[in-house]
């Protein structure tokens, strides 16, 4: 077992950017951590930090380990808990990322739900708005609705991704309502900024793609939200975050004739932690609680 805490001790150091970080973290002195970091690198023969008064960075033979490295651990943790289950509880340490909007109007709920079900699971939620190979970047399913693939993940669809252009009342009363796409580069736009400003329409002769110059980016759907209602321009926002607005009339569609095209939401995940109970129970229950669409 040594090699596993050596292990965790080196995750821990380079996620912590700090032996006294991990130690807190690992609840224990920062002596043993680094002790067993230096056991580590005794046992494969070379330096995995640059120690320095100041910093502490990975090497660029930790920087070469650290992914494979997690995964070993990874792979142990659940086995070892798989060995010692008792009952149905499970019994992991899943690293996920999600959005920062979705997680914040709808995941958080749903991740402290399947926390309660499941109180021996420890979660580390990393809100990330771009795409991420949860190889890599040492993720057991990160979850987004960007088009990406990467190489020994598996894609798992959670729900689809519904999304209009609205405004406020007073902001069309005021600039008007367009009436085509290409009018939008004569508006006040609010933006989302992981898309980008450029805002692609289905129309009846097909796709339309119209550059925005926003007068507001932001990577936090809510932000921009908040800035629509109070009539600053016209957003193009995901249809959970202006639910209710579009309902107690707040905000307008904007450009009904020409929707956007839907997205996906889904989960990737690392092939070897596809067949994990914890990680199937936490697709099971995300499909429930954002089924059928957002």
């Amino acid at each position: 077992m040594d090699i596993l805490v050596n292990l965790q001790a080196f995750l821990a150091t380079a996620d912590a950017a700090g032996f006294s970080a991990a130690a807190r973290k690992l609840n224990v002195s920062t002596s043993v951590v680094a002790k067993r970091v230096t056991q580590l690198e005794t046992r494969i023969g070379t330096p995995l930090f640059h120690r320095s008064t100041r910093q502490l960075r990975l090497t660029e033979a930790g920087q070469r380990y650290v992914h494979r490295a997690r995964g070993v651990v990874t792979d142990a943790t659940d086995l070892l808990s798989r060995m010692g289950e008792k009952g149905h509880d499970l019994v992991d340490h899943l690293r996920i990322k999600a959005p920062t909007s979705l997680t914040v109007a709808r995941l958080a709920d749903a991740f402290s739900a399947f926390q309660t079900q499941n109180p021996k699971l420890k979660l580390d939620i990393v809100l990330i708005d771009r795409p991420v190979d949860p190889v890599t970047e040492g993720f057991d399913i990160a979850i987004g609705a960007f088009p990406h693939s990467f190489g020994g993940v598996v894609d798992e669809p959670l729900c689809a991704l519904k999304r209009l252009l609205c405004a406020s009342p007073a902001y069309l009363k005021k600039h008007g309502t367009p009436k085509h796409p290409r009018d939008l580069v004569e508006h006040r736009c609010l933006s989302f900024l992981p898309t980008g400003p450029e805002w692609i329409f289905d129309g009846p002769r097909g796709r339309i793609s119209i550059q925005v110059s926003p007068l507001l980016s932001s990577n936090e759907g809510h932000v921009l939200a908040r800035s629509a209602i109070a009539g600053n321009g016209i957003a193009l926002l995901s249809h959970y975050l202006v639910a209710d607005a579009l309902r107690d009339g707040t905000l307008k569609p904007v450009l009904r004739d020409f929707p956007i095209p839907e997205l996906w939401v889904k989960a990737a995940i690392p092939e070897r932690r596809r067949n994990a109970a914890a990680v199937q129970a936490l697709l099971t229950l995300l499909k429930a609680s954002l089924a059928p669409s957002l």
